[in-house]
């Protein structure tokens, strides 16, 4: 059996390493256009702040290293130009040479991944302008960084690539911009969460410009990023980092069908629309795990999964892929933004009835020494408890904590169940209700009926008339420090005793800092009679992501809509 593969890396790579493994005597030959076969793509922007020092670290395997354990021919600077399904051979361009020549196949595999988003932008092709997505990109990076020595740049783009991008620039020292045209970073997470993700790197010295629309570029005595209704922004350098497409030129041509965003269409088995040729990775249209939908997920740990997939169904196996939900989990400095499934936004735009809760666990047990706070987001239907989606952000267990959360996603946990999971705990670890459980415990207070809770987008259509309380349980010296108009101040340890002082017949809307003291608030008033509403998230989340909101008003150009 001869086997091509279009393209090494994630899916080509493991796919080829698979098949050896299932096949001692299977011709197998990968063809990549780049000079290197399987490198470490997330490790890529690191490599330009300095933190991977040596560039070999990026390469995982080399051509020769791969032959010599498993003997696949890797042929870089190759490009496959075409393919023709009815002879089954595809065209192949030597990029050294310039040579032309047909290579047969019983089964081919395209694995060519996805490209960077290139606007058609005046000035694109300023060559203080990058992008980066290959090993070539990063050292024509590192190698400017190192040369030119910028003290300024802009990434435009606030998603994974430019925002790790721009920690390691600032950590070299960099004045770094981002400019963003959504009015937040990080479309993986909700606004609400990503206004944490601002204050980390606003606290850096990292400049966001949301909302901000990049028309071109122009250069005078430094690189102009220019903008819409906006002054332009004087640089160093730029990197595009707008997202990505499928790379799907060479399907096209081929007749091989596609869906959503020019990305291939396979079946679970990872077939295309054309016997014999399956496909993986970044360039591939996948079932979304919680929603059942078609998705193109641009992940490293997907990719990886569909190559030996792939591999199992050419030599007889029966695999099935089951989809994707995009969890992911980025690091910003000391702080990690990690998420699964579904955000609130996805779940709205989706039509599901859903409902959130957000709270505030330490990392550990409190009165270990190094407990940290994280914020956690879980979503979820409210007619069937189907965990949609969760998001947290903080520092130490983040990763933990969402990784528990996608398994019980994967395995059709309720959302409720969360609160039995029997998860480790060590006082430096955890806690004995770890945040997960707590999780789990919150929303089962809710779907009793035992708690009912309003949320920071709901204040501003509270009634200022003096038809319902406001009452916020925090001390005294919380309150005098900043407070939401309306609210009166009854510390929870004193409530019992002030009881009297609130009329019964008014709904009480109940905050405190995180939501805790407020929920035996309500316990406490809801035992005597009252109609009693948590605020979820607490003050401290809402005063981060009402600062955060008017400094993104503030910013933005004259003209542009603050709706």
């Amino acid at each position: 059996m001869k086997v091509v593969i279009v393209g090494g890396v994630a899916g080509g790579a493991t796919a080829a390493t698979r098949l050896r493994r299932l096949d001692e005597h299977a011709q197998i030959t990968v063809f990549e256009r780049s000079g290197y076969i399987s490198y470490a793509n997330c490790g890529l922007p690191y490599y330009i702040g300095g933190v991977i020092e040596d560039k070999e670290e990026l390469t995982l395997q080399t051509p020769e290293s791969i032959w010599n354990r498993f003997r696949i021919d890797m042929k870089v600077h190759h490009e496959v130009t075409d393919i023709n399904a009815v002879k089954k051979t595809v065209t192949v361009y030597n990029l050294d040479t310039g040579k032309v020549y047909e290579e047969s196949y019983d089964k081919l595999i395209l694995s060519p991944g996805a490209k960077p988003i290139k606007p058609n932008l005046p000035g694109i092709d300023n060559d203080k302008i990058f992008t980066l997505r290959t090993v070539e990109d990063t050292l024509k990076i590192r190698s400017f960084v190192e040369e030119k020595k910028p003290k300024t740049a802009v990434m435009v783009g606030g998603g994974f690539i430019g925002l790790e991008v721009a920690e390691n620039l600032c950590d070299l020292g960099v004045k770094v911009t981002v400019v963003q045209r959504p009015k937040q970073l990080m479309n993986t997470l909700d606004y609400d969460m990503a206004t944490l993700v601002h204050n980390k790197l606003r606290s850096k010295g990292i400049s966001l410009k949301l909302g901000g629309d990049v028309i071109g570029f122009e250069e005078k005595e430094q690189l102009q990023v220019l903008l819409k209704d906006d002054e332009p922004i004087s640089t160093d350098m730029v990197l595009m980092a707008i997202g990505v497409s499928p790379e799907t030129t060479l399907a096209k041509k081929a007749g091989l069908e596609l869906g959503i965003k020019g990305a291939i269409v396979v079946n679970d088995k990872m077939e295309t629309s054309v016997p014999d040729i399956y496909a993986v990775g970044d360039a591939v249209q996948v079932k979304h795990t919680v929603t059942g939908n078609n998705a193109v997920i641009s992940l490293a740990g997907p990719a990886n999964k569909q190559g030996r997939i792939v591999a199992d169904n050419i030599c007889g196996l029966d695999s099935h892929y089951k989809g994707s939900m995009g969890s992911s989990v980025i690091k910003l400095f000391d702080m990690t933004a990690a998420s699964t499934g579904l955000t609130e936004k996805a779940a709205k735009d989706a039509g599901i009835d859903y409902e959130r809760v957000v709270l505030s666990p330490a990392s550990h047990a409190g009165y270990y020494p190094g407990a940290k706070v994280m914020t956690m987001k879980v979503v979820y239907e409210k007619s069937t408890l189907k965990i949609l989606g969760a998001q947290i952000v903080g520092y130490d267990g983040v990763d933990k904590r969402l990784d528990v959360i996608a398994t019980a996603i994967s395995a059709g946990m309720k959302a409720t169940e969360l609160k039995d999971l029997d998860l480790a705990y060590a006082p430096p670890y955890s806690s004995a209700k770890d945040p997960v459980n707590m999780a789990g415990f919150m929303i089962e207070n809710i779907e009793s009926g035992i708690v009912k809770q309003f949320h920071y987008d709901e204040l501003d259509k509270l009634p200022k008339d003096g038809s319902v309380t406001l009452l916020d349980t925090r001390t005294q010296g919380e309150y005098a420090r900043g407070h939401v108009d309306g609210f009166i101040n009854i510390p929870v340890d004193d409530l019992r005793e002030n009881i009297d002082k609130l009329d019964k017949s008014k709904p009480v809307y109940v905050m405190c800092q995180s939501g805790l003291r407020s929920y035996i608030s309500c316990r406490i008033l809801s035992g005597e009679g009252f109609d009693c509403y948590n605020f979820s998230g607490g003050y401290r989340f809402y005063e981060n992501v009402m600062r955060e909101t008017n400094l993104i008003e503030l910013s933005l150009p004259c003209g542009m809509d603050k709706e």
